[in-house]
């Protein structure tokens, strides 16, 4: 097979669609879930904050 046989093969294959990645439609819903999800710390609204506020003001924070 000369270099313009596969030339005109591989032309055909692409107008025809027969190749890979060729789908016509990409199901953009197909992994979606339904559902929650809870994450439970059992630590305080007030505790979180006084956290987050002592993260905030520790410069050695960033290093980490």
């Amino acid at each position: 097979m000369g270099f313009g046989s596969y030339d005109e093969s591989e032309q055909e294959r692409k107008q025809s669609g027969d190749g890979p990645g060729d789908e016509a439609t990409v199901d953009a819903h197909e992994n979606e879930h339904e559902g929650e999800m809870t994450f439970d710390t059992g630590a305080s609204t007030d505790d979180l904050v006084s956290k987050l506020q002592e993260m905030k003001d520790d410069p050695d924070a960033d290093e980490e």
